[in-house]
């Protein structure tokens, strides 16, 4: 079964498969984020810095990088959000958010972990409470 391979606008694209951009070639071959190994969680919640500095700064991001900021401006959002609305894998996403925070554009914020959640049973304890008023 063959695929037709056509060029429109001097873009690759396949007729199944959209267009022929390699994963590695938007992160420059980078599998991890950050200088630091950086590791963003899937639920990590992503926004815009408001004290990043913008304009001149933003002009040498590429496409990509301007896009998952555009998505974080209008608002908060996952890594797993900002790899499904920007059409990115999730592992380019995290070396790109790796970038933008390196560059102080974005501020990420950990999940909490379970270990710091509180116990089920007292929140039962206070929903039974509030009931009883």
């Amino acid at each position: 079964m063959s695929t037709a391979v056509r060029v429109v606008e001097d873009q690759w694209y396949d007729a199944e498969a959209g267009p022929l951009v390699r994963p590695y070639a938007l992160t420059g071959g980078r599998t991890k984020p950050g200088p630091h190994g950086v590791r963003f969680d899937l639920i990590a919640l992503v926004l815009v810095d408001p004290a990043a500095a913008g304009g001149a700064d933003e002009s040498l991001l590429g496409p990509e990088h301007l896009a998952l900021l555009g998505l974080c401006r209008a608002e908060t959002q996952s890594v797993a959000e900002l790899a499904a609305d920007a059409d990115l894998p999730v592992g380019v996403v995290r070396v790109l958010l790796g970038d933008l925070l390196e560059a102080g554009h974005v501020k990420v914020s950990r999940p909490v972990p379970p270990a710091r959640l509180p116990d089920e049973r007292i929140l039962r304890e206070v929903i039974e409470g509030l009931r009883a008023l």
